[in-house]
């Protein structure tokens, strides 16, 4: 039986269904992560800087071995859960809307011999399909901000999670104190009329009983990695001929530029959270 989505989260994922979201984050994007990087230079390529962001996530984690358990909300093609798979041994279940995205992650998985150590899930990541107290780690990379009900995404995070254990996230974010009017392109974009913020992540996440470990703000990466794809885009728009259409690519330019300017005019920030359970 097909899930029922709201109207927001139907709209996120025939986005990420559709030939052009899939070939431009392949080819563009690195071709294995759909998130921010952490950059060292602004000419880096997105695959490297996209690494850094996944190691300095889980060096945040109390521990991460062959025993691990990890449900990775919204990874995209699994490029987060191979990196750690590989690295640790570790077992991640991703749950992912995009079934065209999921398709891409499942062969990729096979191809790198990791597929004995991943399962990929289609679904929202508002309903986990999972037990309470389930997971050693709960993590997400920029894939909260999609959802229409983040306090709801939060709450099943904290619910499966074991007590104990490490809720590990980035989202690009509006800042606490920004100016909501300068934010409506960027708005539009994503299909909501908001954006999580610091401040909505701290209370939700204490509503839940876990108690904040770290927050390391890098709002100069976000303007760092939407500049950074917004160069790759420019760069590769004639070989994207045939797989992206000319409006999309025309539109994600546009897009890429709300994201870099709202960064730089701090009505956007970008960082990385760290919460355990009680």
């Amino acid at each position: 039986m097909e899930q029922k989505y709201s109207n927001e989260v139907q709209v996120a994922r025939n986005y990420y269904n559709s030939k052009d979201a899939d070939n431009f984050y392949y080819h563009v994007w690195g071709g294995e992560d759909l998130h921010l990087g952490i950059y060292e230079t602004e000419d880096e390529d997105i695959y490297s800087a996209s690494r850094r962001a996944i190691d300095r996530m889980a060096s945040y984690a109390q521990k991460i071995d062959e025993n691990t358990k990890i449900v990775d909300l919204g990874g995209g093609f699994g490029g987060s859960a191979r990196h750690l798979a590989n690295k640790y041994g570790c077992h991640v279940t991703v749950i992912n809307l995009s079934e065209t995205e999921n398709e891409r992650g499942r062969k990729m998985n096979r191809e790198q011999g990791l597929d004995h150590l991943i399962e990929i899930i289609d679904g929202s990541y508002d309903t986990i399909p999972f037990p309470d107290s389930y997971f050693d780690i709960v993590w997400s990379e920029d894939a909260i901000l999609h959802s229409d009900n983040r306090r709801k995404v939060i709450s099943e995070a904290a619910r499966v999670l074991k007590p104990g254990g490490d809720l590990i996230f980035t989202d690009p974010m509006q800042t606490d104190h920004c100016d909501e009017s300068t934010l409506e392109p960027v708005y539009k974009r994503i299909n909501l009329s908001s954006l999580g913020s610091p401040a909505f992540y701290r209370q939700a996440c204490q509503e839940e009983n876990l108690e904040e470990k770290a927050f390391e703000e890098m709002q100069e990466q976000l303007i760092n990695h939407y500049s950074r794809v917004l160069k790759e885009t420019e760069k590769m728009e004639d070989k994207l001929d045939g797989l992206v259409s000319q409006e999309y690519i025309t539109n994600m330019k546009t897009g890429l530029k709300h994201w870099v300017n709202g960064g730089k005019k701090d009505n956007l920030t970008w960082g990385i959270f760290h919460f355990v359970k009680s």
